[in-house]
């Protein structure tokens, strides 16, 4: 099965809900409300040692965030392709009670998406198609690698979220701001697969968010 079959909508989410890829990772069917536009942000994927953990988001904290209409047809597309998995991980710490998530994303062999080789199967191969990075050469030991400055990964999907005005800019505006810290313009990031389709709402907080869609 394609990788980017399983997990490929990870970048949907980071960009139109300003997920981390550690909370994208982490989504769980039971996360989304759909009637209300609203995405519940509850856990994030650690690595301790060679192992994963559930966590609470960074900052210890849950939060809401709107889910653009786009975003929200992306997911039903990938749901419509690949049920949610069952995924029983330890909370907080390795011997912490285990938690069981209906998981949207995961990898060919049915388990968690970490990080690393996110990058290197899935992230770094779809800049490099885009252009946005050189295409790859090899190291001493002949295995693929990539030359980025840093200034290329997931977390930059997050900084375009934030860099869209929080108030008075819908979802049919025009306006697709650079990421304010890699010069790199969101759609190249999602390149080549994603479906980009009038990027708007912003990074929200939770008191942005109307008392009567929070759930």
């Amino acid at each position: 099965m394609p990788i980017l079959a399983t997990c490929g909508g990870c970048r949907s989410l980071m960009t139109g809900c300003g997920l981390r890829i550690s909370e994208a990772t982490a989504v769980a069917l039971e996360d989304f409300d759909f009637a209300e536009q609203i995405l519940h942000v509850r856990r994030q994927l650690n690595k301790l040692g060679d192992r994963h953990i559930y966590a609470l988001p960074k900052n210890n904290r849950e939060r809401e965030v709107p889910l653009p209409d786009w975003a929200a047809a992306a997911v039903r597309i990938h749901l419509a392709s690949h049920a949610p998995w069952s995924c029983t991980l330890p909370w907080e710490k390795l011997t912490g009670k285990t938690r069981t998530h209906n998981l949207l994303f995961r990898w060919p062999d049915d388990s968690d998406v970490r990080y690393r080789t996110y990058s290197e199967q899935v992230w770094k191969p779809a800049l490099s198609a885009a252009g946005v990075i050189p295409k790859p050469g090899t190291d001493a030991r002949g295995r693929r690698r990539y030359e980025t400055s840093g200034k290329e990964g997931p977390h930059q999907l997050r900084h375009y979220y934030a860099s869209v005005p929080r108030r008075g800019v819908g979802q049919g505006t025009s306006r697709v701001p650079r990421s304010p810290r890699s010069g790199i313009h969101p759609a190249r990031l999602l390149a080549p697969d994603a479906r980009v389709a009038r990027p708007g709402t912003a990074g929200v907080r939770r008191e942005d968010v109307p008392s009567s869609r929070r759930g």
